[in-house]
């Protein structure tokens, strides 16, 4: 899923470089002075690409000297466009080597430091991968979870016709079907251990929250359940023909009719 917009991105960052003229002499190193911004993102650019080829060996600590030359442009060269692409590269390679932390970091100072630049929406979108791929499956603490949710929100606002946006979309959904799953969970925990009150507003928050996923049925079913138990036969007996009436086809619909009576289930054609 990454690999298209990830790919694009990485491309037309090179070829943006390909006008910028050298920032100092090549006399420059020779004198002990920091080497020329266009130089040291060459030296970047090869030992990378040297990476690359050997990458099944290649010690990490190559990323570190790729990562120190693209600093260097940052911190001495703070204004030129070399310094704009070595934020958004360090950040790349931090990502490569599932650092997200330090990727987070990297990919927000960029959105916020250039925000008219074309690529912040990649920005945005791999910061959001960050969050994803530190997240947790629906059993485990979702903080994660919830912090890509949010910032591919962001993204799909700020930036809804970019191709990002679009697969961000697809993520979107994936991590919200996710939460869903995890307070539906939660429902579970209390509904087994007959605590129906606190095991309805779970049902209840997935509906609201989580509509359209393919949770409803389930969730509608197991709400009613709560509603039996606690004497609540006419709001239980309304979500069991809700069920029939809307998701007839799914296998909760056979549990609800089994609730009915049988006056109130229709007729098998």
């Amino acid at each position: 899923m990454v690999t298209g917009v990830a790919a694009a991105a990485l491309l037309g960052g090179t070829l943006a470089l390909g006008s910028l003229g050298c920032a100092g002499g090549p006399e420059a190193e020779e004198l002990g002075e920091v080497p020329s911004a266009e130089q040291l993102y060459q030296e970047s650019k090869d030992i990378l690409a040297k990476g690359t080829k050997l990458f099944w060996v290649w010690d990490t600590t190559k990323y570190q000297d790729a990562i120190d030359r693209l600093q260097d442009i940052i911190d001495n060269y703070p204004y030129s466009d070399y310094a704009v692409v070595a934020n958004l590269e360090i950040a790349d390679i931090y990502f490569r080597r599932e650092s997200y932390e330090e990727g987070l970091s990297y990919y927000r100072d960029f959105a916020e430091l250039h925000p008219e630049h074309p690529r912040v929406p990649y920005a945005l979108y791999r910061a959001a991968l960050c969050h994803y791929r530190q997240s947790k499956e629906p059993g485990r603490d979702q903080s994660a979870t919830k912090l890509a949710v949010t910032q591919l929100e962001d993204l799909m606002r700020r930036y809804p016709n970019t191709p990002e946006s679009t697969e961000g979309e697809v993520l979107w959904r994936e991590l919200r079907t996710r939460l869903g799953h995890h307070v539906m969970q939660i429902g579970d925990f209390y509904l087994d251990r007959e605590e129906y009150q606190s095991a309805a507003s779970r049902y209840r928050a997935v509906l609201d929250q989580y509509p359209g996923l393919g949770l409803d049925p389930e969730a509608l079913y197991k709400l009613a359940v709560c509603y039996e138990a606690m004497n609540l036969t006419d709001e239980a007996t309304q979500i069991f023909q809700v069920i029939l009436d809307n998701y007839k086809d799914t296998e909760v619909a056979e549990s609800a009719a089994e609730m009915l009576p049988a006056e109130q289930v229709p007729a098998a054609n």
